[in-house]
This record gives structure tokens, C-alpha cells and sequence, in this order.
């Protein structure tokens, strides 16, 4: 009987899906959330219900959100008319469940929603990215049922936008060496210190910051705090002015005598640096999709000009050189999204996924390094000038190298995981 709803529901989403217009696609991303509540939670979605997904997001990247991408870029403009409409159609909150505001899809439906979505605007990919991996997965993995009604329900449904706080301007890539602090006081926990290069900083109603609670402990001594944007004592540092991703903001969280409620612990004391290791797992597959969008959109518009520029009096997709090129762009991306939906697969089966989610993040970033320079190798001088998305793409590409873990640390994870594979 599910799978005969499950039929007798998308036939409906594709009869009515037939313009690109916001209020159809509002109306096919409800058909596809209630598409989704008539199963159970260990039936899997089948392959239909990506498809369609996928076709929904697509349709509404190249109708509203292509067009003002490179505007976006250009100006360093947060996207504030769309992530209402990204909210409307279930993106902000996919694998939170529908009873706390969310979708209640997986996370390969994730993936695949954070790919289309960055092939259209990179910088929109991880706002979306942070807001869903960073900041909702954790809290609904980890908050009381009181604490998700407050810090969980606005931010999945999309009317709200949350960060993660981590990095410091000493730690870097250590994530244990936190320096900011959380002393109790009272019924109180008091924040001092500052985290850095946090995505979102300049948009987000709340973040989760990352601190040290018991400095004797090391990295058993973090945990994990939810703090309110306009709290007194937490302000934010100057707007980064970036490579790419343009339109996403990223500055300091400033933390000083900044007093919460004790019940703004996230999880239990200590449990901080487990909380911060699981969310970039789980991160390192959204901005694994972001590349892939990436990596997909250099691979598309490489492939579109090299049959409609000529020299020679031939199209230049006709020379062998070209082809090369064009070859590699395919297998790089090819390769790295089924290693990305792998990790998404073990993810949603409650399997270790650690090692596959750093493969993924590490063969994704550099895909779309390389496919975004073979772009620009292809088209030439219009790949070096604004009138082509090529020099976005590329400058949008070095970022995924970076953040939630260097490709020198996603080696370090995978090296790690082999040693325990394969003991001596």
C-alpha cells in the first residue's frame, strides 16, 4: 500500500510539474515532503523520489537562482530573497525530521539537493550547507526534545539561519587546542574568546560554539553551548572579504563575558570535541555535494562552449586536445559523486562512515579545483573574464580545499582509518 501511495503521489508531483515557475516548485517540494512521511523510518527512499527531488531543485536553480548568481558575487550580497523559497521547498532543514520543521529526507537526498543547488550558486550551496550540516544536524542529534522546539524547529523550517563555531584564530585545523572558555557561574556559563573564519557569522539568529569547559581534561574538557545572536557580550567581527563564495558571509564570533543560560548546553559537559568530530563528518559530505556542484558546472559550460566555439573552421570539442580535458572533467566528477553518495548511504544505514565521508570531501574539493581550471583552460580568454561564470567557478573551487578540514587533514583521517582496518 506505501509503495502504491508512494506511485499514486509522484504522478501527481509530474503532472503538475511542468513550469519552473516558484509557486509550482513550492507546490512539487510539498508533494515530495509528504511523499516521503508515508514511510516508515528504515524504508529507504527509492530512487523515484531522488530523481524527482533532484528535478525540483534544478528547476528552481535555473529559474531564480542562476540568473542573480553572478550579481551575487559581484556585490558580496547574502541571497535574502531566496532562502525563503530555498525554506519553502524543504532545503534548509532536509534531514530533520517533519515533526521539528524539517523535510525528513535522507542524507543522499541531501547531497543531491547541495550539488544542484551549488551548480547554480556556490556560495547559496553552503549557507544551505552550514545551516543543514553544522548547525541542525547536531542539535537534533544532540539536544533535548525542549531544546529542539527552541534552537531546532526555525532553523530547519528555514526562518531562521544558524553557524557553527570551531575554528580559532590559534587552533586552525587542531580542533581540541580550543582557547575560548565556559566557566559556570551560578546558573549561568560564561563565554570568553573568539572563533574564526565562522560561515554565516553576519546572517545567523544563533550558533553552536565549541568550548572548553575543563582545561585539565584536553580535548575531553570541550563542550558544547547554543548562543543567541544579540546576546550581550557576543558580537561579531569585520565581513571577510573573500576569494569566492561571495555571497555567504564569514567573520569572527566574539565572545566577551558573554553570559547564557545553563541550559544552553548542547549535550553533556565534555561532550564537545564528540560533538564537533561527528558534525564534520557529516559537514565533510555537504561540501563534498557543493564541490560536486561545482565540479558539474565547469563540466557543463567547458562542454556547451567547445561545440559552439570554432577555429580551424571546426568546433573546438573536435580536437583531440579538448576532448582530453573534457574526458577528465567527466571522470573526476563522475567518481567523486559515488564516493559522495556512498558516504550518504552509510550514513543514512547507521554505519561508520568517517573514512568515506573524507574520501569524498577530499576527491570532490579537488575534482572541482581541477575541473574549474580545465574550464577556463577551455574557453580561453572568456575564461578569464566576468562575462563567463568560469573565474567564479574557479575562485568559488579553492575554498572547498579548506574549509571543515584541509585536504591535508582529510589524508590524515583516511590514513588513520586504513592503520585501523589493517593492523599489523
Amino acid at each position: 500500500k506505501k509503495s502504491a501511495m508512494r506511485n499514486a503521489v509522484w504522478n501527481g508531483v509530474r503532472r503538475v510539474a511542468t513550469q519552473p515557475g516558484p509557486c509550482t516548485l513550492h507546490r512539487n517540494a510539498r508533494w515530495a515532503r509528504r511523499a516521503v512521511s508515508t514511510q516508515s523510518a528504515d524504508d529507504r527512499p527509492d530512487d523515484s523520489i531522488h530523481e524527482m527531488l533532484q528535478q525540483t531543485c534544478k528547476d528552481f536553480v535555473d529559474a531564480q537562482l542562476k540568473p542573480i548568481a553572478a550579481e551575487l558575487d559581484k556585490n558580496h550580497r547574502f541571497p535574502a530573497e531566496i532562502i525563503p523559497q530555498m525554506a519553502e521547498l524543504g532545503l534548509m532543514g532536509v534531514m530533520v525530521p517533519e515533526k521539528y520543521g524539517g523535510t525528513g529526507m535522507d542524507a543522499l537526498a541531501y547531497a543531491i539537493a547541495m550539488e544542484e543547488v551549488s551548480v547554480g550558486c556556490a556560495a547559496t550551496g553552503v549557507i544551505m550547507s552550514v545551516n543543514n550540516s553544522l548547525y541542525c544536524d547536531p542539535v537534533m542529534r544532540y539536544a533535548s526534545h525542549e531544546q529542539k522546539l527552541k534552537w531546532l524547529v526555525p532553523f530547519a523550517s528555514g526562518e531562521k539561519l544558524g553557524c557553527f563555531g570551531l575554528s580559532e584564530p590559534g587552533n586552525g585545523s587542531d580542533a581540541a587546542a580550543a582557547s575560548t572558555t565556559a566557566t559556570l557561574d551560578g546558573d549561568a556559563w560564561v563565554l570568553e574568546g573568539t572563533k574564526a573564519w565562522i560561515t554565516n557569522a553576519h546572517d545567523a539568529h544563533a550558533a553552536i560554539v565549541i568550548a572548553t569547559t575543563d582545561k585539565s581534561l584536553k580535548h575531553k574538557g570541550l563542550s558544547a553551548f547554543l548562543v543567541e545572536a544579540g546576546t550581550p557580550g557576543f558580537s561579531l567581527g569585520k565581513k571577510e572579504d573573500k576569494l569566492g563564495i561571495r555571497a555567504s558571509s564569514t567573520g569572527n564570533l566574539i565572545f566577551d563575558n558573554c553570559r547564557i543560560p545553563k541550559e544552553n548546553m548542547l549535550g553533556p559537559q565534555g561532550a564537545g570535541f564528540k560533538v564537533a568530530m561527528s558534525t564534520l563528518d557529516g559537514g565533510r559530505i555537504g561540501i563534498a555535494a557543493q564541490a560536486l556542484g561545482i565540479a558539474r558546472a565547469s563540466l557543463e559550460l567547458a562542454a556547451h562552449y567547445a561545440q559552439t566555439r570554432k577555429t580551424f573552421d571546426a568546433p573546438i570539442a573536435k580536437h583531440q586536445a579538448i576532448q582530453f580535458l573534457l574526458a577528465d572533467m567527466a571522470m573526476r566528477y563522475e567518481s567523486s559523486r559515488l564516493l559522495t553518495h556512498r558516504a550518504a548511504r552509510l550514513k543514512d544505514a547507521k554505519a561508520p562512515y568517517t573514512k568515506e565521508a573524507a574520501m569524498a570531501k577530499l576527491a570532490a574539493s579537488e575534482a572541482a579545483t581541477a575541473n574549474a581550471h580545465a574550464c577556463i583552460q577551455v574557453l580561453g580568454g572568456m575564461g578569464y573574464v566576468t562575462d563567463m561564470p568560469a573565474e567564479r567557478y574557479y575562485r568559488d573551487a579553492r575554498i572547498t580545499e579548506i574549509y571543515e578540514g584541509t585536504s591535508e587533514i582529510q589524508r590524515l583521517v583516511i590514513a588513520g582509518q586504513i592503520l585501523k582496518e589493517y593492523p599489523a
